[in-house]
């Protein structure tokens, strides 16, 4: 079994930068982030503020511009997978802001190596993490001050699924299914949701590519990057 040192902190915990640091954000902005990918889009701009997210947009007009809740004047849609899905997204740029998700990845945009994660992207990024035999990684359970369920509970999969290969996710998916966060989006209490969406955010890999964020031109951006599978033969 591979050893890799994993630690699981909210966003205020933070003390200092971590080494390596893997930002959930399962319900919905990273499962979100990847849905855009998978429609194209080339990069994904994590915005600090909505105002910024609002410049960005005004000094880019071709960039899409998305946000948690209702859809608002100057945004292009809102943060939801099965709204995003519909959405022609190739070769754009997407400008993202979140209550969560966007803040936890600003908070470690200093780690070597900023990863962005949720169930539909577990895997690939549990095998980015072997890849860079990272064996010290700190997990940013971004909802609910750290204590959302669904966050850790993803989080703690791709730890253990880095460390175990043989490591089922039916349990981890369950506590996501009966989390808070997946009860208000069911019921209605959030708003800018479409029907889907939980069912969207619980799609285990459903991409190939893991979700790597660096600060390019003092912004940080999200890009895709795709993992081979174990026993890919990758020669040319």
């Amino acid at each position: 079994m591979i050893r890799m040192d994993a630690h699981f902190l909210g966003i205020t915990e933070l003390v200092e930068a971590p080494s390596v640091a893997v930002v959930v954000d399962v319900m919905r902005a990273f499962t979100v982030a990847a849905w855009a990918f998978g429609q194209g889009a080339e990069k994904i701009v994590l915005a600090e503020s909505l105002d910024e997210a609002l410049a960005l947009k005004a000094r880019h007009p071709d960039w899409v511009a998305l946000k948690d809740g209702p859809p608002a004047p100057g945004f292009d849609t809102v943060n939801s997978p099965g709204m995003l899905r519909s959405m022609d997204l190739g070769g754009r740029t997407v400008v993202q802001k979140t209550t969560a998700g966007t803040v936890g990845a600003l908070a470690v945009k200093d780690a070597s190596l900023v990863l962005c994660a949720s169930f539909v992207v577990a895997e690939a990024t549990a095998r980015l993490l072997l890849t860079r035999k990272s064996d010290s990684v700190t997990f940013v359970v971004t909802g609910e001050g750290g204590q959302a369920d669904e966050d850790l509970a993803c989080a703690q999969y791709i730890a253990r699924r880095a460390t175990e290969a043989g490591t089922d996710a039916a349990d981890f998916l369950r506590r996501a299914a009966e989390s808070r966060a997946a009860a208000e989006l069911t019921q209605g209490v959030r708003q800018g949701v479409h029907p889907d969406d939980v069912a969207l955010c619980l799609e285990l890999d459903r991409f190939p590519f893991a979700m790597v964020a660096a600060v390019e031109n003092s912004l940080m951006v999200l890009r895709p990057d795709l993992v081979p599978s174990p026993g890919d033969d990758t020669s040319i």
